[in-house]
């Protein structure tokens, strides 16, 4: 009654093992070798997808999917379950690969001058379009299903999470001629996506091994391995009994791990990087004092929004105290003008608002092209801010158990065992602590340290010939007490 794991199921384990295989031999050969495999996870895919859809729409009902999928609109459901945010954000976070460190392994890997802001572009809108389509298809399939079922409406089903894939494709796909091979197929799809986003996973993970003094030496396949086989181990719990429980139980907790290092990542590089230029420039207490401003009027917003339960009580709190932490701001910068005549109201502003990210936005300009101002604005004053409400949203959905009563569905997601809650809010937790612990304790992560940067001039060399020394250039550095990143040394 508890969902509680009883044992291991034998044919899930051979399953993992067998897809841990299928990832050691994607990602133990190199990129070259993971990118020719990508070709057919990817593609093979997108075949079926077109051959999915094209059945599905000629499936009786399917126009009262299509149209419940996009003739219909339902706005109230933005205000009714705000946590809808929340969850659509960490879906396109996950489904694009952002703040696992991903994007950051792929790029690193990129040429220089690689043009970084039309390939994100490029990526994004492919997702999208990707999701929209397979929309169509899904929704098409579930029409049908409507129809044999005599209900009125698509949302009378009661599909959802897996069962909403597992429901719809072999349906649809079933209704071809041949179609338990169709059916077959989409599994085999099914798996190719799934190992695509696996070895994403450990290319990350391995990047950042070989970009560290400790393991640059050590031999790809040899990492590769020790890292599938904890993998695997790992995976055992999924092949339980109550394996999908634990798997829809960190699915849910990862949702906010997600959010909370995407807000890490953004503070960090839109207000920490090169911070220590900023307070020489105009002293500690603005800086830090601007910064309580910004993050302390959120945090007391929300505190007032999901603690409280006051909307309007938390819009006051917001723009009062923001107020009040900008004229302490502007108090202090006006003493500061009174030090230091030569000092403007125009240059302390821009020094405090935006100088920092411009910095960066510049430095990253010189290794990957073109970067709008606009990304710089949006990493510093939008994007953050923005995290940290979706993130609280989240945790303040609210569901009905099984005796009728409104519960948090942080800490009793779909009415599971606790074991399974305190699994999911230890994953949450684990991350704070790793940003909590390498902002008290950095020696803790020494280990972790690259490798010295090598100076080449670009100037000097061209392009070709850098890229044609890499890999002796990494020998010779892993071999020598340098340091060396594999995004710095393109």
């Amino acid at each position: 009654d508890d969902l509680m794991p009883t044992r291991l199921v034998g044919m899930n384990v051979f399953y993992s093992l067998l897809t841990w295989v299928a990832i050691y031999c994607s990602v133990a050969y190199g990129l070259e070798a993971t990118g020719k495999v990508t070709y057919i996870t990817m593609g093979f895919p997108l075949v079926i997808l077109f051959v999915f859809l094209g059945r599905s729409l000629t499936l009786e009902g399917s126009g009262d999917g299509i149209n419940e999928y996009i003739g219909e609109s339902n706005w109230s459901i933005f205000s009714e379950h705000p946590e809808i945010w929340s969850r659509a954000v960490s879906q396109i976070f996950f489904s694009l690969g952002t703040t696992f460190g991903i994007m950051t392994a792929y790029g690193s890997h990129c040429k220089r001058n690689e043009p970084a802001f039309l390939n994100s572009c490029v990526v994004a809108l492919s997702n999208s379009m990707f999701s929209f389509i397979s929309g169509f298809a899904v929704f098409a399939t579930l029409g049908h299903l409507a129809f044999l079922e005599g209900y009125d409406s698509v949302g009378d089903l009661e599909y959802s999470s897996f069962g909403l894939v597992f429901g719809s494709w072999p349906v649809a796909l079933g209704t071809l001629p041949g179609g338990q091979h169709w059916i077959r197929l989409f599994f085999v799809m099914l798996f190719m996506l799934g190992i695509d986003s696996a070895f994403s996973f450990m290319e990350a993970f391995l990047t950042v091994l070989h970009d560290t003094k400790l393991f640059c030496n050590v031999d790809r396949k040899r990492a590769s391995l020790v890292l599938t086989a904890c993998a695997f181990l790992l995976s055992t719990l999924y092949a339980t009994d109550a394996g999908l429980v634990f798997l829809d139980s960190v699915d849910y907790y990862i949702n906010f791990v997600i959010i909370f290092v995407g807000f890490v990542k953004c503070v960090a590089a839109g207000w920490v990087y090169k911070i220590e230029n900023q307070i020489k420039r105009l002293g500690p207490k603005i800086v830090y004092a601007y910064i309580a401003t910004t993050f302390g009027s959120v945090l007391l917003a929300c505190a007032m929004w999901f603690g409280v339960g006051n909307v309007a009580a938390g819009f006051v709190g917001l723009f009062i105290s923001y107020a009040m932490g900008i004229s302490y701001v502007g108090h202090l910068m006006s003493k500061q003008m009174q030090e230091d005549p030569t000092l403007t109201w125009s240059d302390m502003f821009f020094n405090l608002t935006m100088s920092n990210v411009m910095e960066l936005r510049e430095d990253l300009i010189s290794s990957v092209g073109y970067i709008p101002v606009a990304w710089a604005f949006l990493i510093r004053h939008f994007i953050p801010p923005v995290l940290l409400v979706l993130f609280f949203l989240g945790a303040d959905a609210t569901a009905i158990d099984e005796d009728g009563n409104e519960v948090k569905v942080f800490g009793n997601y779909g009415g599971y065992a606790s074991p399974y809650q305190t699994l999911g809010i230890l994953t949450v937790v684990f991350a704070g602590f790793l940003v909590a612990s390498s902002l008290i304790f950095p020696n803790l992560y020494n280990t972790l340290q690259t490798v010295d940067e090598t100076k080449m001039s670009v100037d000097e060399k061209g392009i070709d010939e850098i890229e044609m020394a890499e890999k002796d250039q990494i020998k010779t550095i892993c071999a020598g007490d340098q340091k060396l990143s594999t995004g710095e040394l393109i």
